[in-house]
């Protein structure tokens, strides 16, 4: 994969995140401020989980997939 990006001069990194309450507390400070957006694709109430497993598993995605509880 790094072959083929330095190829097309395309540049990427990991980043594996560990859970941290400070850290999302951070983000979602700035979610709050509005310098942070989030990019929603579909919400789902609740009573549909099972398609919103579906849809994700479809691979389509564009953004955050929400489950929302009534």
């Amino acid at each position: 994969m790094r072959r083929a990006a330095r190829r097309r001069g395309v540049g990427y990194r990991y980043l594996f995140m560990h859970p941290s309450g400070a850290d999302l507390d951070v983000r979602a400070g700035l979610v709050d401020k509005g310098t942070l957006k989030t990019v929603t694709d579909r919400v789902f109430p609740f009573e549909q989980i099972a398609d919103a497993f579906a849809y994700l598993e479809q691979g389509h995605a564009k953004g955050k997939v929400v489950v929302q509880m009534s």
